[in-house]
């Protein structure tokens, strides 16, 4: 596939192409917080019912955690986008290395 200029040439089609993606993409960033804020209200629930042990509640915010990350990346740091295929591979990279690191030095120890 070759390199297609980004501008058509004509203002007016280009004025309502970016304004159309950038409503689309505020429409997501809007909706990725508002799952964030009820996700964190989920969190401090979890934690003040009575009836939820700690082997449960531990896990649990853990998980809600790894969710809320998933959405400050791809949303709010637009990793979703175009271009941003190198910083993916290292950021996961990363956390395949790290993961290993803590698994490997969790059996040591615990074995």
């Amino acid at each position: 596939m070759t390199n297609q200029p980004l501008s058509s040439n004509n203002p007016r089609v280009d004025l309502e192409y970016r304004r159309k993606k950038s409503a689309e993409e505020m429409r997501y960033q809007v909706i990725s917080f508002a799952l964030m804020i009820f996700l964190t209200l989920v969190a401090f629930a979890s934690v003040a019912m009575k009836g939820t042990t700690q082997w449960f509640t531990v896990p649990f915010i853990v998980l809600l955690a790894a969710v809320q990350v998933v959405f400050q990346l791809f949303y709010f740091m637009h990793m979703s986008h175009k271009g941003h295929e190198a910083p993916k591979l290292f950021l996961f990279s990363g956390l395949f290395v790290g993961l290993t690191a803590i698994l490997a030095f969790s059996t040591i120890i615990w074995w």
